[in-house]
């Protein structure tokens, strides 16, 4: 058996790899019928379907090597918020426009640079589906950069919410780049990367569209951590039971 089928750190790279995609996909989700304008209400639903759809891909996965049993459906629908392995910035409420572009954006270098490195994994099933998520995310990133610069650029207003957008959401973008022993030991076999070497590249692409922007960096301070420890927010339960009550109100049924 490939060693990586069998590695429980592996697993929970995996975990982590699809909690921050069905977080934020489903986050994204709410804006459906409520976008700004027609195009971009029909631009945010794919993009969610986007990132559901690496989701699924990365948790099945993940039920394939953990091999007890579970499948992509039940570890969506099934596990409790304590569970789950995403950055707490995914989780966040939808906020305004600007902040879920802000945070989409934020996200989505971050993503692009994670997809690339993975394209090289020893495991054949990751390297895949890093290949097909990295066409997804270029979009991404084209889309939210674009409208950071628009917003940033735009009027009082609008510049004013993706500045507080920002303010919010910086404390939160450090969680992305610690690494910890699973994050090594994946890394170190070929499978995985380690997230502590993507900092610097994404601070090359993201600071450029930001001064672009009109937007100012906040200060360096305390990061917000937990959720790859399983330490959330109250924000992710909430999101879960709407998220899971079909799921768990009907277990086992299928249409």
């Amino acid at each position: 058996m490939n060693r990586a089928m069998s590695s429980p750190a592996f697993f929970e790279y995996l975990i982590r790899l699809g909690d921050d995609r069905l977080v934020l996909g489903h986050r994204l989700s709410e804006w459906c019928g409520h976008g700004p304008i027609l195009e971009e209400d029909i631009a945010l639903a794919n993009i969610s379907l986007d990132l559901i759809g690496e989701a699924s891909l990365l948790l099945k996965l993940a039920a394939s090597v953990e091999g007890q049993g579970r499948n992509e459906d039940t570890l969506a629908y099934f596990r409790d918020a304590i569970d789950f392995r995403n950055a707490l910035m995914l989780e966040l409420p939808k906020g305004d426009f600007g902040f879920t572009v802000v945070r989409q954006f934020l996200f989505s270098v971050y993503s692009l640079l994670q997809m690339d490195a993975l394209q090289k994994s020893r495991n054949a099933d990751l390297s895949g589906i890093a290949a097909k998520a990295l066409k997804e995310t270029r979009y991404h990133v084209r889309h939210s950069a674009q409208w950071v610069v628009t917003l940033g650029g735009g009027t009082d207003e609008s510049n004013a919410r993706a500045q507080q957008a920002l303010n919010d959401l910086w404390r939160y973008t450090g969680e992305l780049f610690v690494a910890d022993d699973i994050d090594r030991e994946v890394a170190a076999s070929g499978d995985g990367v380690d997230p502590s070497t993507l900092e610097a590249a994404w601070r090359e692409q993201v600071l450029p569209i930001l001064q672009r922007a009109g937007l100012r960096v906040p200060d360096a301070g305390y990061m917000q951590g937990g959720g790859r420890g399983g330490r959330h927010t109250e924000h992710l339960g909430h999101m879960l039971s709407e998220m899971q009550i079909l799921a768990r109100s009907h277990p086992g049924a299928s249409w």
